[in-house]
């Protein structure tokens, strides 16, 4: 896909900020307006916090004016505001929520209240990192939103060493309280003999979506810390500190999203969480080193059934180090490995069982020239029998 021309996304931002000044969706006006997401903005309107022109609204779907209508909020009239985005380093301790009853530090505290703002996504307490905080609530809902799997990079530290098995568990995913949940992708950064640094990238993050994972898998979280969100990234910006984005920054982040959402179009249906489930223990039968099912095949014998194969299905790595730093779970490099590693096994069950009948052969001919020695009869003569003898 070409990229566009500066001309170009430059008209596409105009006909976005345009677009709120016709008749628009309630919860849209609401979003641009800086109260939040999309789905936060339905929360406002079906718990009767908004009014237009004195009646209060509670159906979702409502379409107003802003030109000629006037909209409040817990009974403050709405105003138009500028579109402002900014890029924070969030410190651990703060809270990513707009309103806490405990009092606690909040990120927005940390930008200018010249204009109402709110965090795309979150981070939790003990987390740190960018965090992007803006009044344009389209932006932030394609951001977040799982369908378009815009890239979040995590570096993490954890405890104990993490084993390619572990790696291989959080690629292949796992099932949480929410449901099936997986990292895009994993890299070892540096391995100490008490804790592992690495590199993880999500599509999506549910609650706490990471450290759940890890501690799955027995490795509890030691710091968090987010690195890039989509074509943003952290940078050397202090603890605390906070930039404004330029016009060439939130259009690549509008790109970037158009390129998810092309990608979420285009790409076939998924399967079904069962169909996942069942594919994932026939690859576990072929990893095993077990026997293929077999069937009768046309001509009276049998035949190997197929072994599924697939991107999603096996990550085996033919490294022979336990955790080499810089190894990498996720991607076409996987596939290329895991065919190698294949091909290996397959050699050395090849020559085990070569061994195997050899062994079993010399042992037999031993045990063959035992009782022949133990019999006292002469090679090539025949054994008389008793009655014989006393003939003779």
């Amino acid at each position: 896909m070409a990229p566009k021309s500066a001309s170009k996304r430059t008209s596409n931002r105009i006909k976005r900020q345009a677009a709120s000044e016709h008749p628009i969706r309630l919860q849209r006006l609401l979003a641009s307006a800086g109260f939040g997401s999309r789905r936060q903005c339905e929360d406002l309107i079906e718990t009767g916090r908004v009014e237009i022109d004195g009646s209060i609204v509670t159906q979702l779907g409502s379409v107003v004016d802003p030109k000629t209508q006037k909209v409040k909020v817990d009974g403050v009239l709405l105003k138009k505001q500028k579109l402002v985005y900014y890029a924070v380093n969030k410190p651990v301790g703060f809270v990513t929520t707009n309103r806490d009853p405990q009092g606690r530090p909040r990120v927005i505290d940390l930008v200018p209240p010249s204009e109402r703002v709110f965090p795309v996504g979150r981070l939790d307490r003990s987390s740190e990192g960018l965090l992007l905080l803006t009044n344009d609530g389209e932006l932030s809902q394609k951001l977040t939103h799982p369908k378009f799997g815009v890239r979040k990079v995590y570096r993490v530290t954890v405890a104990g060493k993490v084993d390619f098995e572990s790696m291989k568990k959080m690629r292949q995913g796992i099932y949480i309280a929410e449901g099936f949940v997986k990292v895009e992708g994993a890299k070892l950064l540096k391995t100490r003999s008490r804790a592992t640094e690495m590199e993880i990238i999500l599509r999506e993050g549910k609650n706490r979506e990471i450290r759940r994972i890890l501690a799955r898998l027995g490795h509890k979280v030691q710091t968090l810390r987010r690195i890039a969100v989509g074509p943003l990234k952290l940078g050397d910006l202090p603890q605390g500190a906070y930039r404004l984005l330029s016009t060439q920054e939130v259009d690549k982040l509008w790109r970037s999203v158009e390129i998810a959402e092309q990608t979420a179009a285009d790409s076939p249906m998924k399967k079904s969480v069962g169909a996942k489930k069942r594919g994932s223990k026939i690859t576990a039968r072929g990893q095993g080193g077990g026997r293929k099912k077999t069937g009768p095949s046309k001509s009276g014998g049998t035949k190997r059934l197929a072994n599924p194969r697939g991107t999603r299905s096996t990550f085996l790595l033919g490294a022979k180090e336990s955790n080499p730093v810089g190894t990498v779970i996720g991607g076409d490099s996987d596939n290329r490995e895991r065919r190698q590693s294949k091909d290996q096994n397959r050699k050395n069950r090849s020559s085990d069982e070569t061994r195997s009948s050899k062994r079993a052969t010399n042992h037999q001919n031993k045990s063959s020239r035992g009782k022949s020695s133990r019999s006292g009869t002469p090679k090539g003569s025949t054994k008389r029998t008793p009655k014989q003898r006393r003939k003779s």
